[in-house]
């Protein structure tokens, strides 16, 4: 404990799903974790027809299915807020998740453990 892991660029919770500042603990790591409330509606051929929706507020277009958002390195830290790869825009974007490149979410992924203790400041 107590020891810097690592410095990255990150995506953190945009305005109003911000992400949650304190003390966690790794809860969950899930490699190929999918999210299950944020994703798509894609079609029987796998087509994006509603991008960025949220499951059961956003209205599903008829024949369509809901695609979770793929949240490769997935740790999870409070609730359904993680640590993992994703797409990094340069300012706030996420629900509440952390985003990191790909090689550093693989590389803590890696590193840690569940119980790793994490702190988030601002």
């Amino acid at each position: 404990g107590g020891k810097l892991a690592g410095i990255s660029q990150l995506s953190t919770g945009r305005e109003g799903l911000n992400t949650p500042i304190g003390h966690f603990a790794i809860q969950q790591k899930d490699v190929n974790h999918v999210s299950s409330k944020f994703g798509d509606y894609v079609d029987a051929g796998d087509n994006v027809v509603k991008p960025n929706v949220e499951l059961g507020v956003d209205a599903r277009p008829p024949g369509t299915h809901f695609k979770g958002a793929p949240m490769p390195y997935f740790m999870r830290i409070h609730g359904g807020v993680g640590m993992h790869a994703g797409y990094l825009p340069g300012y706030p974007a996420s629900h509440g998740c952390i985003r990191m490149p790909e090689f550093m979410a693989e590389n803590f992924f890696k590193s840690v453990s569940v119980g790793t203790p994490i702190t988030i400041t601002n």
